[in-house]
C-alpha cells in the first residue's frame, strides 16, 4: 500500500485500533501500535523495525523497538478482539489448525532449533509456530498463535530466561499447543464449526481422541499407511470358562492399512465431486466415503480409554468415516481424511471441509510476504508474539476492509 492510499485509510485504522487494542492501557502505546500496523502494511520489501521507521513520516526506530519488545502489554485480550470481530465477518465453515516456520540465523532467537522447516522442505534452523485459522473459500483469517519450544529450550532453563519465556512454559507437541489453543477459542466464547487439518495432526490420535473430548466435529487428512478394520468387523469374545479373569474380546482378522481398504472398495464407489470453482474453472474429482474402525495400539488404548478402561471396554473399536479421493485416470487413490462426523454427512460437505485447509496458504502468503510476518528480528518471547499479534491484526483490517462492500481496498 503507498503512502498516499494509506493516509486516506487513517481514519478507520484509527477506530480500528481503538476498538482491537482497548485493552492496551496506555495511549502511547495504542499510538504506536498504530504505528506499527501502518508500518506493516505500508510498501517495502523489508517489515523490520528500522526499515518501517524509515518508511513512516512520524516513524521512530527507539519508540517501535520498545513498544514491540519491551512493553508489558497482553497480546491475548487484542487477538480475543480480533478474532470475535473477524469471526463475525467471515463466518468460518472451518477452523484449520496448522504450523508455520521462519527460517533464521543463529541460536539465540526464542524457539529456534534445527527442526523440519516447510519454508525450505526440509530440516533447517528455523522458529516453528502452531496456528488456528478461521476461514471459508473465499476468506480467511488467523485467530491465535503459539510459538512452539523445542526439548533443547526447556532442558535448559537459563537459555529460555535469557529469551523471557515464562517459567510455566514447557515442552509440548505441536497436537497439545493446537488443542491448548482450541481451548483458549472456547473459553472466548467462538464455537469451531469443523475442525481441519493436515497429515501431521490427523495421524495423531490422541489429537483426534481430544477433539472428541471437547466436542469437535473435525476432518483430517491422513498418509493413507495407518491401519484399520472395515466396519463389519466384529471381535471375538472367547468363551469364559471361570478360571481366571475373562479374556478380553480380540478381533482375529488383521488391520490393514487404510489405502488397502479404500482400493478394496472398489473404483465403482467412488463419485465425482466439485467442491468449488478455481482460476482454471470447476475443481472436480472423484471420492468415496467408507466406514472404518481405526486400530493400532495408540487407537486401542484411546478406545478402552474412552469406553472406561479395559475392565468395561466392551472390545469393540469405534467406527470413524474415511474419505478416500480416486481421480480419474490414476491408479490408485492419492488422499485420505478421516472424520468424526456422522454417517449420513453429505460427501459434497466433507470434501468441501477437507479440502478447505487451501485457503490459509493465502493467509500465510500475504501474513509472510505482504505483512511481514516472518520479519521480526527480536529475539525475546514477548517480542515475538507481540509481533505475530500485530501482524494479525494488520492482515484483519485489509480482511474487514474486503469483505465490506462499501469500502475500497488498496491493492
Amino acid at each position: 500500500m503507498r503512502l498516499g492510499e494509506m493516509e486516506r485509510l487513517r481514519g478507520e485504522l484509527s477506530e480500528f485500533v481503538a476498538d482491537v487494542f482497548a485493552s492496551v492501557p496506555r495511549r502511547d502505546q495504542r499510538r504506536w501500535g498504530e504505528c506499527y500496523l501502518r508500518g506493516l502494511m505500508l510498501d517495502g520489501r523489508r517489515k523490520s523495525v528500522q526499515p518501517m521507521a524509515a518508511r513512516l513520516p512520524d516513524g521512530n526506530m527507539q519508540a517501535l523497538q520498545q513498544f514491540v519488545n519491551q512493553s508489558p502489554w497482553d497480546p491475548l485480550p487484542v487477538r480475543r478482539r480480533i478474532a470475535e470481530q473477524l469471526c463475525d465477518a467471515v463466518r468460518p465453515e472451518v477452523w484449520v489448525v496448522d504450523d508455520v516456520s521462519f527460517p533464521k540465523c543463529g541460536t539465540a532467537s526464542v524457539g529456534v532449533a534445527r527442526q523440519y522447516c516447510g519454508a525450505v522442505g526440509k530440516r533447517a534452523n528455523c522458529q516453528v509456530a502452531v496456528s488456528i485459522h478461521a476461514a471459508t473459500d473465499t476468506a480467511s483469517c488467523p485467530l491465535n498463535w503459539q510459538l512452539y519450544l523445542p526439548r533443547e529450550w526447556t532442558d535448559e532453563p537459563d537459555r529460555c530466561r535469557r529469551a523471557g519465556v515464562p517459567d510455566h512454559v514447557v515442552h509440548q507437541e505441536k497436537w497439545r499447543l493446537a488443542l491448548k489453543l482450541l481451548d483458549t477459542l472456547g473459553e472466548w466464547q467462538l464455537q469451531a464449526p469443523v475442525v481441519v487439518a493436515d497429515a501431521g495432526y490427523g495421524v495423531s490420535t490422541p489429537f483426534r481422541l481430544g477433539l472428541e473430548e471437547r466436542g469437535l466435529a473435525y476432518v483430517l487428512a491422513l498418509t493413507g499407511q495407518e491401519v484399520a478394520h472395515p466396519e463389519n468387523a466384529r471381535p471375538h469374545q472367547p468363551a469364559y470358562g471361570g478360571l481366571g479373569p475373562p479374556t478380553l474380546p480380540r478381533y482375529r482378522t488383521s488391520s490393514q492399512a487404510v489405502s488397502a481398504l479404500a482400493v478394496e472398495a472398489g473404483a465403482g464407489r467412488f463419485t465425482e465431486v466439485t467442491w468449488r470453482q478455481g482460476s482454471k474453472g470447476a475443481m472436480t474429482s472423484r471420492f468415496a466415503a467408507l466406514t472404518v474402525r481405526p486400530a493400532g495400539k495408540r487407537s486401542l488404548a484411546a478406545a478402552q480409554e474412552a469406553g472406561g478402561g479395559r475392565n468395561r471396554w466392551d472390545g469393540v473399536l469405534p467406527a470413524r468415516t474415511l474419505l478416500v479421493e480416486w481421480p480419474d485416470g490414476q491408479e490408485a487413490p492419492t488422499g485420505y481424511w478421516i472424520s468424526n462426523m456422522p454417517a449420513a454427512t453429505p460427501i459434497a460437505d466433507l470434501v468441501r471441509w477437507a479440502k478447505m485447509r487451501w485457503r490459509i496458504e493465502h493467509d500465510y502468503r500475504e501474513l509472510k510476504h505482504g505483512l511481514g510476518l516472518d520479519h521480526f528480528e527480536g529475539r525475546t518471547w514477548r517480542g515475538w508474539h507481540h509481533h505475530v499479534t500485530l501482524v494479525t491484526a494488520a492482515q484483519a483490517f485489509l480482511t474487514l476492509r474486503r469483505l465490506d462492500p462499501k469500502a475500497h481496498t488498496p491493492a
